[in-house]
């Protein structure tokens, strides 16, 4: 693995991201490539990087598990905003990476996106050409859940209050930063949480199982309102014609992962698309615990190798003389 930062001319902040390379990795071969792109709240050396990162190397990838902006190690400020324009945006960034490098070939990129990661790697493959297959684990629609119980189903009053909070910092008060998750699933249950996804979303990132440094889970409310009026599938019956592989659990909660897959396989143009349902699992089982995680592999694995091919022998010119 190699960890690397880089920074397009459009950009005021570098993109954290890790490269994870296949077994005896050669720079003179040219290397099938995959983004995988982290959850809501989470960093890329949370299950983007080291479960599906690493898995997707081993099978002959070249993998960049990256830190959206604003998160993780990457720039932007002010920390832990979700833009669901500017993560779009981050995709084509790391794209634009990608074919720099030599052992990567530029008409074999593919992405995955985990969560929140999901819903934005669905909507930045519409209009990323370059991007030839679609991946997603337990993928969710982050409009839609900001619309939904992230508001607590009444998103003109959360729009109020964000509209309120903008104010108050443009005034002069300190930036609001609010924790998404209690801080541990005891106190959670103390605060009344009886839902299968808060409940598991605590117990993967405040305990030793998932807690990471940069996966913080925070949000920023006054930088919230765009991500109201975004939906990540916008136009997918149109523009959404790369081949997909859509895993979900069968296990339903608040986060509405299950609906999401099953909405974007049935809306997507794509010919190519399947809806793979890893049954008795949840949303967070899907992150990282080994049966579940063995059921999406098993699919997404030949799914890129279908669409993405193997890695391939860069021929060198011999000059004369």
């Amino acid at each position: 693995m190699k960890t690397v930062t880089f920074r397009n001319k459009d950009m005021y902040w570098d993109i954290a991201a890790d490269l994870h390379f296949p077994p005896d990795f050669d720079e003179t071969k040219r290397y099938p490539a995959i983004i995988s792109a982290h959850p809501i709240g989470s960093c890329k050396e949370q299950t983007s990087g080291n479960v599906y990162g690493q898995a997707l190397a081993k099978e002959g990838f070249v993998v960049i598990a990256f830190d959206r902006s604003f998160q993780g190690s990457s720039g932007g400020e002010p920390r832990s905003i979700e833009d669901p324009v500017q993560a779009v945006e981050d995709f084509r960034r790391v794209v634009d990476y990608l074919v720099t490098l030599p052992y990567v070939d530029a008409d074999r990129i593919g992405v995955l996106g985990i969560c929140g990661g999901g819903g934005y790697a669905v909507n930045a493959t519409m209009t990323e050409r370059r991007i030839k297959a679609l991946g997603t684990v337990t993928g969710a629609n982050y409009g839609r859940l900001m619309r939904g119980n992230f508001s607590q189903l009444n998103p003109i009053a959360a729009l109020e209050a964000m509209a309120n909070q903008r104010t108050a910092e443009a005034r002069g008060e300190k930036v609001k930063v609010d924790d998404l998750l209690a801080p541990s699933p005891e106190a959670a249950r103390e605060l009344g949480v009886t839902d299968r996804d808060p409940l598991e979303a605590t117990e993967y990132y405040r305990t030793a199982r998932g807690q990471k440094p940069n996966g913080l889970n925070r949000s920023v409310p006054s930088h919230q309102a765009a991500a109201v009026g975004w939906d990540a599938f916008h136009l997918a019956e149109v523009l959404l014609t790369q081949p997909m592989c859509i895993v979900v659990g069968d296990l339903p909660g608040a986060f509405g992962a299950y609906r999401d897959g099953c909405e974007i396989v049935e809306r997507a143009a794509s010919k190519d698309k399947e809806l793979v349902v890893a049954e008795g699992w949840s949303h967070y089982d899907l992150y990282d615990k080994p049966e579940p995680v063995k059921i999406a592999l098993d699919k997404l694995i030949p799914f890129f190798k279908k669409h993405l091919g193997e890695v391939t022998v860069v021929k060198q010119l011999q000059s004369a003389g």
